[in-house]
């Protein structure tokens, strides 16, 4: 028997994508995963670049998934990642690549940059904090790179909007990504034209701002013909950081929030943006949420450190065909001649595997600066940390437990300085951590992270990201009340482990 009574959320995030259906039972929110796929970038024109069509392909493989599964969604909502962006022209065909955050295109931009705009004004108008992939520096270097192309651009649209433009016709620009383009004006919540003018970026590309719930139309008829049924498509809060936050479960306003994934987005939610300088100067943003709330926090480096090691110790490349470069060679280089040397894995090693090999090797104390750009993409993870402990004259890890123990230290310090940080400028005192995502179920950063912040984890739901856009989907179709009550009904939906720093 299909249930209709049902909704699916599409999640794509920076190395795998889901499909999740979500219902209603008995006061509870239950959850069905119906599809993953990976997510992994492709060397093009010189740059990493998203995979744009298999992202589209495997969502619809997805949705169709769920009739295979017994449910027919009365409403989708897709999020992903922010700052990324596609590029239409007159007859809505791509122009050029779907060109990922990570390459290395915006090196330099800052400086090109801080020429036409001074950044305390950026900052005072966006509220963005200062990050080298940000979409102001992406279309900056593209405007260099390949002017003809912004020439051209008739449509200006971020990745889960393209994808919902696939799946309806309908062309619009979602909030709370739009957000992370440091174009937005943090308090009109609309395009800021002093700085479009200032970059002499093309307005007229940019489409209509639409707030989180906002209906988008029905599936077009060829989609609904694979589908098999034809759901509407709903925008959640489209930014997966945006949906994240929705879905935790706080239990007073004076609960941090922590989204852990592949970054750590820590922070809390405010009424208005804060753009004060000593906000810029540690680095905070004011990201763009739902029901116009503020998302204050500070992007954190988080488990894409941990991904990276695992993936150079199973000999697999986060991007295909990419080949080693000459600053690698160098790298290489340097570490045989200055450092001694690193003893990795004879097996594949899962993530329990890395976390084991952290607690065995709990008396090296060495630890990096994981907001360094350096470790945004390295050739080598493991190379680019030994290199950081050597630079700083501290112990070297040589072994995969020591190289483990080094990064999570590192995380749970800066999680309780941030939290420091953050309290110095709100006013306010924090009383827990309520962590969201995949990365709440690392138990062991778990345990670090309460004892050197001095206040309770609080961790869970693991599919934070999908339950926060199905709420919205949910409480736009009359399914559920307001968000404070679908924030009861995850508490009283998903097991929350706590982690007592006295423990």
């Amino acid at each position: 028997m299909t249930s209709s009574n049902c909704y699916a959320a599409v999640d794509i995030g920076a190395s795998s994508g889901r499909v999740v259906v979500g219902t209603v039972q008995n006061g509870c929110i239950e959850l069905t995963e119906i599809h993953r796929f990976d997510n992994i970038q492709k060397r093009s024109g010189g740059h990493d670049c998203w995979d744009i069509e298999m992202l589209f392909r495997e969502t619809v493989a997805g949705l169709a998934k769920c009739k295979e599964a017994g449910f027919t969604p009365k409403t989708i909502g897709i999020d992903t990642w922010g700052v990324d962006f596609v590029l239409l022209d007159n007859n809505d065909q791509l122009i050029g690549d779907a060109v990922a955050y990570r390459d290395d295109r915006t090196n330099g931009m800052y400086s090109v940059a801080d020429r036409i705009m001074a950044p305390d004004e950026v900052y005072r108008r966006t509220g963005i904090q200062r990050q080298p992939f940000n979409t102001i520096y992406q279309l900056i270097a593209l405007k260099r790179e390949h002017p003809e192309q912004l020439e051209q651009a008739e449509s200006f649209l971020m990745i889960p909007d393209y994808l919902a433009f696939l799946l309806t016709g309908a062309k619009v620009n979602e909030y709370t990504n739009a957000t992370t383009t440091c174009l937005l004006n943090a308090r009109t919540q609309q395009w800021d034209s002093v700085i479009l003018d200032a970059f002499d970026i093309p307005q007229e590309m940019f489409c209509e701002v639409v707030m989180p719930g906002t209906d988008l139309g029905v599936v077009k008829p060829e989609i609904e013909q694979t589908l098999g049924y034809a759901p509407r498509v709903i925008a959640p809060a489209t930014h997966d950081t945006g949906s994240a936050y929705l879905a935790v479960p706080a239990r007073d306003n004076d609960a941090v929030f922590l989204s852990s994934g592949t970054w750590s987005l820590l922070g809390v939610e405010n009424e208005g943006p804060i753009t004060s300088d000593a906000s810029r100067f540690q680095n905070f943003t004011n990201e763009g949420g739902y029901e116009l709330r503020f998302r204050f926090l500070k992007n954190i480096m988080g488990l894409w450190m941990i991904q990276s090691i695992r993936r150079e110790l199973n000999g697999v490349s986060y991007v295909e065909g990419k080949q080693e470069t000459e600053a690698q060679a160098e790298t290489k280089a340097t570490l045989e001649a200055e450092l001694p040397p690193f003893v990795g894995s004879t097996h594949e090693m899962g993530f329990g595997d890395l976390i084991e090999e952290a607690k065995a090797a709990k008396d090296f104390e060495a630890h990096v600066n994981v907001n360094d750009d350096r470790f945004l993409a390295p050739d080598s993870m493991i190379d680019e940390i030994r290199l950081a402990c050597f630079e700083t004259g501290q112990a070297i890890p040589t072994t995969v437990g020591e190289l483990m123990r080094c990064v999570y230290i590192s995380l749970s310090t800066c999680y309780a300085e941030s939290i420091e940080e953050m309290a110095s400028l709100t006013g306010r005192t924090y009383t827990s951590i309520n962590i969201v995502g995949g990365g709440c179920q690392d138990a062991y950063l778990n345990e670090l992270t309460t004892k050197a912040c001095g206040i309770p984890v609080f961790a869970g739901p693991v599919e934070g990201t999908s339950l926060g856009n199905l709420i919205v989907q949910m409480i736009a179709s009359g399914q559920i009340e307001d968000l404070q009550t679908a924030r009861d009904m995850i508490r009283a939906s998903f097991d929350i482990d706590m982690v007592d720093p006295q423990e």
